[in-house]
């Protein structure tokens, strides 16, 4: 996975589907979130700047 991302314009689908993960991206832990479903659809963020689910909530 690569740390930059691309617009290759709007695609449409009838459902959407979204899953999370934990990965490394240069050395470090990152949050990465995807919509399967598209394209390069994602987005990463350093894991230590995200709100844990407990906090969240």
């Amino acid at each position: 996975m690569t740390d930059t991302v691309n617009a290759f314009g709007r695609q449409s689908g009838e459902s959407d589907d979204v899953v999370s993960a934990v990965d490394t991206i240069d050395g470090g832990r990152h949050l990465v979130v995807a919509d399967i479903t598209r394209d390069d659809a994602w987005l990463a963020m350093d894991s230590a700047r995200t709100v844990s689910l407990d906090e969240w909530r």
